[in-house]
């Protein structure tokens, strides 16, 4: 028998490194957000809090209006992960085992959009938002990103390895595209699945900019926004508060991966993503 390839021991040396310059913002944010105002700006830096409140989740959770918040950032942030998982993967599978007229151009389209930064598009995506009327509104937070260009990509690279025998056993049994499509291909692309919504999701649950400009009442803000509106004033940043808050708005989003990183690590694997 071969002997195994032993792991270098300065390998792990690295990678350890590594995470903990990853961990160290998260446990400073952590550590940070239960500290009073004044203990947290103090110079130099401490990094146990030598007096523990928990004033800063108390203002968060009791005098702004947090559920409010944090439903809309749910709202948005699922509706549009369920949006992207339906709609790429219907046009991934297209582009990936359907022939019609135009499919190379589509596809050519699709890595095209790829190239394009977001901040080009954003000033005709707002005034066209406007114009049909959905400005401070969920569904105007939420229409504009319910299929992307990457998503689309994710899917159709997965489909592609998928064997054809299967797609045409089904046709010999007299099943439609959409039944294909549904019983067949979804079921198929769980890991794919997986890693666009997870990345959507965490996509959405932080985006700010978007949130920002087209909410213009309260009752309409996301968790990000609502963050930066009240805890960075225009005399003084409430770092506190804004550190409580961060740590709120990162805990869903960690305890999803969490759940799902076994089919994100796999779904990225399979598709040949680098």
């Amino acid at each position: 028998m071969q002997d195994q390839v032993r792991t270098p021991r300065w390998l792990y040396a690295v990678l350890a490194g590594g995470l903990v310059l990853v961990v160290i913002p998260f446990v400073w944010m952590l550590v940070s957000s239960i500290k009073p105002e004044a203990e947290v700006r103090a110079v130099p830096p401490t990094w146990l809090p030598q007096t523990v409140t928990a004033d800063n989740y108390d203002t968060l959770f009791t005098k702004l209006d947090f559920p409010t918040y944090f439903l809309n950032s749910v709202i948005v942030a699922l509706a549009i992960t369920v949006g992207n998982v339906v709609f790429c993967s219907m046009l991934g599978y297209a582009l990936a085992k359907l022939e019609f007229p135009g499919k190379r151009v589509l596809f050519v389209l699709v890595l095209g959009t790829l190239m394009v930064p977001g901040v080009v598009t954003f000033v005709p995506l707002f005034v066209l938002t406007t114009n049909l009327g959905l400005t401070n509104t969920l569904p105007g937070m939420i229409l504009p990103f319910l299929a992307g260009p990457f998503g689309v990509f994710l899917i159709r690279q997965y489909v592609l390895g998928l064997p054809d025998e299967l797609i045409q056993a089904a046709r010999v049994d007299g099943a439609g595209e959409l039944t294909i499509f549904a019983r067949v291909i979804m079921p198929l692309c769980g890991p794919a699945l997986a890693t666009l919504g997870v990345l959507t999701f965490l996509t959405s649950w932080n985006n700010f900019l978007w949130p920002l400009v087209v909410a213009t009442s309260e009752d309409k803000y996301t968790l990000p926004v609502a963050l930066a509106l009240y805890a960075v004033g225009q005399n003084a940043t409430q770092y506190g508060l804004l550190l409580a808050g961060s740590v709120v708005v990162v805990v869903p989003v960690l305890l999803v991966f969490l759940l799902l990183q076994r089919y994100v690590v796999q779904g990225i694997a399979m598709t040949g993503i680098k």
